[in-house]
C-alpha cells in the first residue's frame, strides 16, 4: 500500500484522545511509507492527520471541493495548502479521486461525511468499481455500534456472505494495516450468478 484514503472528522472533538490518535496515524503512516490522500481541509481530525503526515515527511495529497475552500481560495479557513491540494467541482468528484488515488481506504473516527465516505467504499467494492481493502480503525470503541449494524445487516441477509468481509477493523492501527495488506479481492455483484442474488 503506497497510499491511502484517510476518512476522518473534520471537527475537533472535545476528547482530547481523538485529535492524538489522528495525529499518531500521520505520524504512523508517513514512517512506513504510506502516503495520505484526504479531504483537504486543515480542521479537525482531518488537520491533525495531514499536519502529523507532513511533520514525519510523509506524502500528503488533499482534494477538497471547491464550496469547503473558504476565503478567497489563498489562505482560506478551511482548505490546507501546506499539503499538495486538488480542488474539485464536488463531493462526487472528491471521493471518485480518493478511490483514484489510493491504493485503500483507512476510516478513523468522525460524523456524517465520514460514514458518507465509508459506506461509498463498501458499495463501490460490493459492486466492483475497486477491490482495494476498507479498514475501520475502531479506537475507543468508537465504532462498535457501526460494526454491530453491519453484522445486523448480514444476518438479515441484506450483505451477501461473499461481501460480509469487505469491513475491515481493529482498534489499533498496526494490526488493522497487517489485515489491510493482507486483503484479497471480493467477487463482485457484476461477476456473480444473476441466479444466485
Amino acid at each position: 500500500m503506497k497510499r491511502l484514503a484517510v476518512y476522518c472528522g473534520s471537527a475537533t472533538p472535545a476528547d482530547p484522545r481523538y485529535v492524538e490518535l489522528a495525529r499518531d496515524v500521520g505520524t504512523a503512516l508517513a514512517q512506513q511509507g504510506i502516503g495520505v490522500v484526504y479531504g483537504g481541509g486543515r480542521l479537525g481530525l482531518m488537520g491533525a492527520v495531514a499536519g502529523a503526515a507532513l511533520a514525519a515527511g510523509g506524502e500528503c495529497l488533499g482534494v477538497i471541493p471547491e464550496a469547503l475552500v473558504g476565503g478567497n481560495g489563498r489562505g482560506g479557513e478551511v482548505a490546507n495548502y501546506d499539503c499538495e491540494l486538488t480542488i474539485v467541482a464536488d463531493m462526487h468528484e472528491r471521493k471518485a479521486a480518493f478511490t483514484r488515488l489510493s491504493d485503500g481506504f483507512l476510516v478513523l473516527p468522525g460524523g456524517v461525511g465520514t460514514m458518507d465516505e465509508l459506506w461509498e467504499a463498501v458499495s463501490w467494492s460490493q459492486l466492483g468499481y475497486h477491490n482495494k481493502p476498507v479498514g475501520v480503525l475502531n479506537a475507543f470503541g468508537f465504532y462498535d455500534g457501526l460494526l454491530a449494524f453491519n453484522r445486523h445487516m448480514a444476518d438479515v441477509g441484506f450483505v451477501r456472505p461473499a461481501h460480509q468481509g469487505i469491513i475491515l477493523s481493529g482498534t489499533e492501527l498496526d494490526p488493522l494495516l497487517n489485515l489491510m495488506r493482507a486483503h484479497e479481492p471480493i467477487v463482485p455483484i457484476v461477476n456473480m450468478d444473476p441466479n444466485t442474488l
